[in-house]
């Protein structure tokens, strides 16, 4: 799959490439349930223990309180203190957060990378990372973390260690704990003096978190303080009634044509190899989500990258009322309470999935384990969830 959210994808907001190859075109997308229940805090099993040949954790203040962003500001170059501290002063905004952001290869997958400040930026991620100590003093120390798919289902173990970087010049680095941050397409992030040693360019992001403020205007007050070339980018909520549970299909859903194309062009695939972030062949295979964008694009219909926002594409109903061509989703991920998984249900208690790193595309029998639902897909709400992801 790729990654967990609360948010809609959006578009693309920073275009460039570094002279250390490092792109910063980061779409992101923050991540938070508010469906009424949250992940407990992380399991220590997820974060590494010390490195026996001397590794030291770095220290790191403990959590305060639990911060939500509304807006990410982005630029091609380090935001100047001056334009920062203008943000700070706009109307109802209540904080910001300075950080890094790029994308970068990791484990040999170009994903997107943020280099923050650990003992602040926690409180800007789900609660389950937020309160672990241990993950961010691993990430203070020098490691970094990744998401919680991309260590599992992409087969990147904990406490190995990485290459990270651009095309031209990679450094290796501990996975210190799998953790998702609450940040879609943001799969790996390192503190700031790790961002500098992969070359990614310096305080070019900022979170803002401006609650009870419209949004819209709220982009307008930030345009007229940032530099020029700054985007905005609204970090609009997702988890806002589509799927509410049981909720009955009212609106448009697919043809059948449509259902029997889907379901064609997944089944075409079987035999493909899972490959964690991939979407053709090209890439030498699909991941659980990356299937579902290739399927229901043969039949016409856009859909969003990621589980988690395919999981907001139609009507959530239980299981029991699934038909084929829905959308069947899990959450699989204990650091973070969003759908990791997702597959097509083909009817008979049979789905097409491509399930992990180690398999191929498949037709499995439907397991309830951490299921979330079925997803009776609306194909013009995917295609306004999809935007720029």
């Amino acid at each position: 799959m790729r990654w967990p959210s609360r948010r809609r994808m959006l578009p693309t907001v920073i275009g460039v490439t570094l002279v250390t190859t490092v792109a910063a075109d980061i779409a992101v997308v923050v991540a938070r349930d508010q469906s009424g229940t949250t992940a407990g805090p992380a399991d220590e099993r997820l974060v590494a223990a010390a490195d026996p040949a001397g590794y030291t954790p770095g220290a790191v203040s403990a959590l305060r309180k639990e911060i939500v962003p509304h807006v990410l500001v982005a630029s091609e170059q380090t935001i100047p203190a001056a334009y920062v501290e203008a943000v700070r002063h706009v109307k109802g905004v209540k904080a910001v957060e300075v950080v890094d952001a790029a994308r970068a290869f990791v484990a040999g997958k170009r994903v997107g990378v943020m280099g923050v400040e650990p003992s602040t930026f926690r409180a800007y991620t789900p609660e389950a990372s937020a309160k672990s100590d241990a993950l961010w003093r691993n990430i203070s120390g020098g490691d970094v973390a990744i998401s919680f798919t991309m260590g599992k289902d992409g087969g990147v173990p904990l406490a190995s260690w990485t290459q990270i970087g651009g095309t031209d010049h990679k450094t290796a680095v501990r996975v210190g704990a799998y953790a998702t941050m609450g940040i879609g397409q943001v799969d790996a992030v390192v503190s700031h003096a790790t961002a500098r040693s992969i070359g990614m360019p310096s305080g070019n992001a900022l979170l803002v978190s401006a609650p009870h403020t419209d949004v819209a205007k709220l982009r307008k007050a930030l345009a007229k303080v940032l530099p020029h070339g700054a985007k905005t980018a609204a970090l609009e909520s997702r988890y806002d009634g589509t799927s509410a549970p049981g909720s009955a299909p009212n609106g448009r859903v697919m043809t059948a044509p449509q259902v029997n194309t889907v379901i064609r062009a997944a089944e075409s695939k079987i035999g493909m190899p899972y490959v964690w972030g991939g979407e053709s062949d090209a890439e030498g295979g699909y991941d659980c989500s990356g299937l579902v964008q290739y399927a229901f694009a043969k039949a016409g219909i856009r859909m969003p990258r990621t589980a988690d926002i395919q999981a907001f594409t139609g009507w959530r109903l239980p299981f029991s009322q699934a038909q084929p061509g829905d959308l069947l989703t899990w959450k699989n991920d204990p650091t973070f309470n969003g759908v990791s998984h997702i597959a097509i249900y083909l009817g008979n208690n049979k789905m097409v999935v491509a399930p992990h790193t180690g398999t191929d595309v498949q037709i499995q029998t439907v397991y309830m384990t951490n299921f979330w639902g079925a997803i009776r897909v609306n194909p013009q709400l995917a295609a306004r969830k999809a935007g720029g992801a």
